[in-house]
C-alpha cells in the first residue's frame, strides 16, 4: 500500500514518538509532585468537591469511579513510568496490536487528570498534549511504515498551533502590528527565564526583527507544511528554530518543546541517513488501515469548529470543543502587558501586627520575588502555582477560588503547600498573620545591575490582601 505509508519519514516518526513520550513523562511528574496541595483531598480546589458538581459526560475521568489521593498518585506515577518506557523504545519492542493500547492508556490516564484539574489545568498546552497524544496512538511502530494520513493530521495540528498564534497576534494588540510587542514581552511574560533579562536588553531594532520574524514563521511558513519535500522539512526547521528561541527567552511549560516535537514529525531525514529507516516494510494489516481511515475522518469532521474560529474576527485563544480534547484551537499572547505587577506574600508571628512588625517574605520557585534572584529555568516542567500567581496579579478575579485557601494553608503550615515554594520563612512554626502586597516590577538597567546586583527593581503599589489569621 504505497499510498498509505511514508517510509522516508520513519526516523522523523521515531524522534516524534520518543520526544512526545518524554514530555508525557514530564507532565505526569508535574502532576504527581504538585497535586496534593492543588487538587488533593485537602487541596485548594479538592477533586472530590469538583466531582460532585460535574458528570462523566462533561469531564470524562476514571476518578468519577472513585477518588483518593493514593489513587491519583498511582495514576500519575503509572503514567510517568509508562511514558519513560515508551521513550526508551517499549512501543517498538512489542507488536503493533500491543503498542496502540499502550499509547491509548497513556492518553487516557492524562485525560483523567486534566479533566479534574480545574483552574490549575486550564492551559492550552494541556489540550495540545492530549490532542497530540491521541494522534500518536495511531502512528504505529516498527512493525509498519509511518501512515501518511496520521502524519498529515499532525501537520494539520502544527498548522493550527502556529497559524492560530499568528492570527491572534495580528488581530489583537496593536504592538504586534507596529512590531514593538517584544520591547515589553520578555519583561512581562508570566515566568521569565535566566536569559530573559538579556533578551529584554537587546537593542530596540532587534526587537522589531524578532516580531517581524515571528509573523513570517506563524502566518506564512505554516502553509509550506502542506507542500512536497524538502520544502515541508525546511518549514519545520524554521519553526523549530523559532521555538528554540522561545525556549531560551522564557518558561512556557512544554508548549515550545511539544511544538518542536510536532515539527520533527515533518522532517524527511532520509537524505542524511542514506536510507528510510533500514526496516522491512510489509503491508500494514487491514484492521490498522481501517482504524487510521476512521480516525482521519473523525478529525476532519471535528475540525470545522477550529476552522471557523480561525476565520472569525472574534477568534478565541485556546479552546477545547469536546471533553476529550480531540481537535482544539490554539493561540498565545494576543495581548502583551506593558508593565509587570507581582504579588508578594508575607507572614509574621506577631499576635497584633503594628508599624514595627517584622514581615517575612515567602519565596516562590519560578515567579519573581527577591529582586536579587536571577529567574530560573524550569520548562518543560510546569510550576502551576507560580503561573496562577501571575494571573492573580493581573486581577483578583483570577484567584477568587484558590487564593484564600492558599493563604489558609500557609497559616496552617500545610506541608504539601510549602513544598510548592522555594523558601518558607517560618520553618519552626507557621505564622500568626499572612498578608499580600502588590508590587510593580521592572528589569534593572545595566547600571542598576552593576551597582546593586539586583535583576529587578520594584516599588509598592498597594495592599492586595490585608493581614489575616486563622479563626480561633
Amino acid at each position: 500500500m504505497e499510498w498509505f505509508t511514508a517510509p522516508e519519514l520513519w526516523l522523523g516518526r521515531t524522534v516524534f514518538q520518543r520526544g512526545l513520550a518524554v514530555l508525557y513523562c514530564v507532565a505526569f511528574l508535574s502532576a504527581a509532585l504538585q497535586f496534593r496541595a492543588l487538587i488533593g483531598e485537602r487541596g485548594m480546589l479538592p477533586v472530590p468537591e469538583y466531582l460532585r458538581r460535574t458528570t462523566p459526560l462533561r469531564s470524562p475521568s476514571l476518578f468519577h469511579w472513585r477518588y483518593s489521593d493514593r489513587l491519583f498518585a498511582a495514576v500519575a506515577w503509572t503514567g510517568a513510568g509508562l511514558a519513560a518506557a515508551l521513550a526508551a523504545g517499549a512501543g517498538d519492542a512489542v507488536p503493533l496490536a500491543a503498542a496502540i493500547p499502550l499509547w491509548l492508556l497513556l492518553w487516557g490516564l492524562y485525560l483523567s487528570i486534566v479533566n479534574v484539574g480545574q483552574t490549575w489545568y486550564a492551559f492550552g498546552w494541556e489540550s495540545l498534549l492530549l490532542e497530540t497524544g491521541f494522534l500518536a496512538v495511531f502512528l504505529g511502530n516498527d512493525d509498519v511504515a509511518p501512515p501518511l494520513l496520521v502524519l498529515l493530521l499532525l501537520r494539520w495540528l502544527l498548522f493550527r498551533v502556529e497559524f492560530g498564534a499568528g492570527l491572534i497576534k495580528i488581530r489583537g494588540d496593536a504592538c504586534w502590528r507596529n512590531l514593538t510587542c517584544l520591547c515589553h514581552h520578555h519583561e512581562t511574560q508570566p515566568m521569565p527565564g535566566p536569559l530573559s533579562w538579556f533578551f529584554h536588553r537587546l537593542p530596540r531594532p532587534l526587537h522589531r526583527v524578532e516580531a517581524a520574524a515571528n509573523h513570517v514563521v506563524q502566518l506564512g511558513v505554516p502553509f509550506l507544511l502542506l507542500t512536497p519535500q524538502p520544502v515541508a522539512s525546511i518549514a519545520a526547521c524554521l519553526m523549530i528554530v523559532t521555538q528554540l528561541w522561545l525556549v531560551l527567552s522564557g518558561n512556557f511549560a512544554w508548549l515550545n518543546w511539544l511544538t518542536i516535537v510536532l515539527a520533527a514529525s515533518v522532517l524527511d531525514l532520509s537524505a542524511f541517513t542514506g536510507d528510510s529507516g533500514g526496516h522491512p516494510r510489509p503491508d500494514p494489516p487491514v484492521w490498522y488501515v481501517v482504524l487510521v481511515l476512521a480516525v482521519t475522518a473523525l478529525v476532519l469532521v471535528r475540525s470545522h469548529r477550529p476552522v471557523r474560529n480561525l476565520l472569525s474576527r472574534h477568534q478565541a485563544m485556546n479552546r477545547s470543543y469536546d471533553p476529550f480534547h480531540l481537535v482544539n484551537t490554539y493561540g498565545a499572547f494576543g495581548t502583551v502587558g506593558r508593565v509587570r505587577d507581582e504579588i508578594v506574600v508575607e507572614g509574621t508571628s506577631d499576635p497584633e501586627p503594628g508599624p514595627d512588625t517584622e514581615w517575612r517574605e515567602y519565596g516562590f520557585k519560578g515567579k519573581p520575588g527577591d529582586p536579587r534572584r536571577l529567574p530560573r529555568q524550569f520548562a518543560p516542567y510546569h510550576l502551576r502555582l507560580d503561573w496562577l500567581m501571575w494571573f492573580a496579579a493581573l486581577s483578583p478575579g483570577y484567584a477568587r477560588e484558590w487564593f484564600g485557601p492558599f493563604v489558609e494553608r500557609l497559616l496552617a503550615g500545610d506541608r504539601d503547600t510549602l513544598r510548592l515554594l522555594a523558601h518558607n520563612p517560618f520553618p519552626d512554626a507557621p505564622p500568626v498573620h499572612v498578608r499580600a502586597r502588590l508590587y510593580r516590577y521592572r528589569f534593572s538597567t545595566w547600571r542598576e545591575l552593576r551597582a546593586t546586583g539586583a535583576w529587578w527593581q520594584r516599588r509598592l503599589l498597594r495592599t492586595y490582601l490585608p493581614p489575616v489569621r486563622l479563626r480561633g
